[in-house]
């Protein structure tokens, strides 16, 4: 496809997210017309330089919706941008360009996509956990759990077939399917002014652990998320059913569903987002989808600029579904999330940090996307 033009004003406003970062030399070669031209299965764009190698509770937790400080007290939120097949080779690049450890001495609870067993992008692809665990043991965690709820089948015969029990007894990390918790287990969040009739349970390991890290997936969400990058990946962390109530049925039949995912972040808050967009879907979605490369790796604190940007990558991949409409920060799950103060309130304070050629070229084509939108 080719990309759209780009107006004064967002020329503008691209180049003031270019600045301080390396990324205007490149940029004024992004807005010349470049494109990306999409296939059926993975393939390389040629518009863009290959890369490099490389019981209930006792209480309830009644709360006013929490303020995020995923920005730590700046307008700006910086995330790694890597270009890159290399799943294991772009984690751990895009983790040294962030320059962060917000793990150390802690326990970790790393939250994946285990949507179903199907392979990448449906659900993270194993090596992106084997990287993530690495690092983390490096950073000096004290413990790590992967944990998740599937949405399609049982999260523990989901992890048994991607191989993660084995890859737990190799590496020395711990598993937790949350479909196996205890009533005990759960905490009833209710925030004021939510959309959940009755609030939500919130699985208590998150909400115990000393840091939550979170690792989602590029795709899009047919069954009315429209898409699902990190704000969707909490839902995971919600009950499916609790006390005789199905969360899960009331969160899909509502019109207010994506308000609602949004809603659901507003119990945790990650130390650390990891988006593999390696490969992606570009329709339908969550299971299954036309596959392309997406070629990315992106990595950061504030998970309203992660999916922000990875729905202008979406976009400019060639995903043509109901979120590809109207202004990025204007889809209801990122506009919630914005309302709710659980990160940045537009694209303008995004940043994207790279570190070769082949991956600033390729950001500045995202942001073109990102700002063309509105």
């Amino acid at each position: 496809m080719v990309l759209k033009p780009v107006d004064r004003r967002a020329f503008l406003r691209l180049a003031g997210l270019a600045a301080g970062s390396a990324l205007l030399a490149p940029l004024l070669k992004a807005c010349q017309g470049l494109g990306l031209t999409q296939s059926p299965e993975p393939s390389p764009s040629p518009s863009i330089p290959e890369p490099a190698p490389a019981a209930p509770p006792a209480a309830a937790l009644d709360s006013p919706l929490p303020v995020s400080t995923a920005t730590q007290g700046t307008d700006l939120a910086q995330l790694a941008f890597v270009r890159t097949r290399d799943r294991a080779a772009g984690v751990r690049q895009a983790l040294d360009l962030l320059g962060l450890d917000p793990v150390r001495d802690r326990d970790v609870l790393l939250k994946p996509n285990f949507n179903s067993a199907d392979p990448a992008p449906a659900s993270t692809h194993p090596e992106t956990i084997r990287a993530l665990v690495g690092w983390l043991q490096e950073m000096g965690a004290t413990r790590i759990t992967v944990a998740d709820r599937s949405g399609m089948g049982h999260s523990r015969d989901v992890m048994q077939r991607l191989g993660l029990f084995a890859m737990a007894q190799e590496l020395g990390f711990e598993m937790l399917s949350f479909e196996d918790l205890a009533d005990v287990d759960w905490a009833l969040v209710r925030p004021a002014g939510s959309h959940w009739a009755a609030g939500f349970p919130f699985a208590r390991p998150v909400l115990e652990a000393g840091a939550l890290v979170s690792t989602c997936c590029l795709k899009p969400h047919r069954y009315g998320g429209h898409f699902t990058l990190s704000l969707k990946n909490t839902v995971g962390m919600v009950a499916r059913s609790y006390g005789g109530r199905n969360y899960m049925t009331e969160l899909h039949d509502s019109p207010d569903q994506r308000l609602m995912i949004a809603e659901a972040n507003t119990a945790c808050t990650p130390a650390l987002v990891v988006l593999d967009g390696v490969e992606a879907f570009i329709d339908r979605g969550p299971d299954v989808g036309t596959k392309v490369w997406g070629e990315v790796i992106l990595a950061g604190s504030d998970r309203v600029a992660v999916d922000a940007v990875g729905l202008a990558l979406l976009r400019l991949l060639g995903y043509r579904g109901v979120a590809a409409q109207g202004p990025v920060f204007g889809q209801e799950q990122i506009r919630r999330a914005v309302e709710l103060g659980l990160g940045v309130t537009g694209p303008e304070q995004i940043r994207l940090q790279t570190a070769d050629e082949a991956s600033r070229a390729y950001a500045d084509q995202v942001l073109q996307e990102l700002l063309a939108s509105g």
